[in-house]
């Protein structure tokens, strides 16, 4: 599997981030890869962590993702004391096996920090159709709860990296009814994106007193305009995770609604983190060269002009047209219409940044391709494109699609 990839040209600086009471995290080596790299990640909570997640709706589905989803639906979120997560082995199509190892992880993993089987999460990625070899993570667990601490976010996100080539964080303090509150999280991912839900893996911890049904409400609708409006590639994985941990440790009042007011501030600033860590993703995304907003207005739904976005995001003719530093508006039209959407072709415009290509279904008469062209160096793009058929609109993120991605997917097993 490749691992010496060169930095992303897009990478950002891992951030400062804040100690977050009842939050423990330590990397360590299991030796799925050859070479000396953390591949195993723990997190120990605090006991009345509460749990939210969000998980691939993918039509295979991995064994962690089974475990995780089965675990939340029995305590309903209510008791979470640990996270366990492999890099280099997926436990993906592995049937019975790969369920009976995943089981045995977590009966380690509780055993090591006093708690049950159904209050450790689990998290996998890596090669799809290999059967995790379980023996490896539980002989590293002892080493890797002996390295715990409060401080370890950036060994943490190295630790789950495959093709990434920079470790992801993001950071926020907010305010519960006066009190300080702080979030943190990490994620990786950087092939296989897309939506429904981005394919990566994110775990997001904060001190804050929420509930688990109030924090189920909140980050499934944050899902939606932040890791699921991301793409690098239009596929999906098996072991999309995205699970957000609140130990309550703060000292700010406990909150059992998600409209509660009180909760605004936080609600805002939760979204800010997960937003930056799904940019990451596209930042980091295979080969990329260009990150890419694309912006949709004037559709008749949201759901609408979130297709399109997507349409445009995901379409291999554009992507190559960032690469290639063209501006070619045509394949944005091309793109725009085949997501079978609403649009009134009279009224479509298109722009790049602050320079319109066309407006109301025609070429712009002071159209420049040399200014186009210029824009189209920078490193990071706006692509904004009017339907003209409703009120609603979307964004979405992308990367463009070069040369190396071919060459990193097609060394992936090699």
């Amino acid at each position: 599997m490749t691992r010496n990839l060169s930095r992303s040209p897009l990478a950002v600086d891992f951030p400062a981030m804040p100690v977050i009471a009842g939050v423990e995290l330590a990397g360590g080596r299991a030796g799925f890869y050859a070479g000396e790299r953390d591949d195993l990640l723990l997190m120990r909570f605090s006991p009345g962590t509460t749990c939210a997640g969000v998980f691939t709706r993918h039509g295979v589905g991995s064994a962690p993702v089974d475990w995780c989803q089965k675990q939340l639906r029995a305590t309903g979120g209510r008791s979470v004391r640990a996270v366990v997560v492999n890099a280099g082995c997926a436990n993906s199509f592995t049937g019975h096996a790969g369920a009976k190892a995943a089981e045995r992880v977590a009966t380690a993993a509780a055993k090591a920090v006093g708690a049950r089987p159904r209050e450790v999460m689990l998290a996998s990625t890596g090669v799809i159709g290999v059967l995790l070899d379980d023996r490896k993570v539980t002989a590293a667990l002892p080493a890797a709860l002996a390295a715990l601490t409060d401080r370890s976010w950036e060994r943490a996100a190295g630790a789950i990296m495959t093709t990434d080539t920079f470790p992801k964080g993001a950071a926020a303090l907010a305010h519960v009814d006066s009190h300080p509150v702080r979030i943190a999280g990490i994620a990786k991912g950087s092939g296989m994106i897309a939506p429904n839900m981005a394919t990566m893996l994110a775990f997001v911890a904060t001190d804050a007193a929420v509930e688990p049904r109030a924090l189920q409400a909140l980050v499934r609708l944050m899902t939606l305009r932040t890791f699921n409006s991301v793409t690098v590639d239009g596929d999906r994985s098996t072991n999309d995770t995205l699970l957000v941990f609140a130990t309550g440790q703060s000292g700010a009042p406990p909150i059992a609604k998600a409209n509660d007011p009180r909760l605004a501030d936080f609600a805002i600033k939760l979204e800010a983190v997960l937003l930056d860590l799904a940019q990451q993703l596209v930042r980091d995304g295979e080969g990329a060269s260009k990150f890419v907003k694309v912006s949709v207005s004037g559709a008749k739904s949201e759901a609408s002009a979130a297709k399109i976005a997507r349409t445009i995001a995901e379409s291999p003719l554009v992507k190559t047209a960032f690469a290639g530093e063209d501006a070619n508006w045509g394949r944005i039209v091309m793109a725009a219409g085949r997501a079978d959407e609403p649009v009134r072709r009279e009224r479509m415009s298109v722009a790049f940044g602050p320079l319109w290509a066309a407006r109301d279904g025609h070429v712009v008469s002071d159209y420049s391709e040399t200014a186009m062209s210029d824009y189209m160096k920078n490193a990071e793009l706006e692509v904004r494109v009017e339907v003209g058929a409703g009120r609603a609109s979307w964004t979405m993120w992308t990367c463009d699609l070069t040369k190396q991605y071919v060459a990193i997917n097609g060394d992936y097993r090699s």
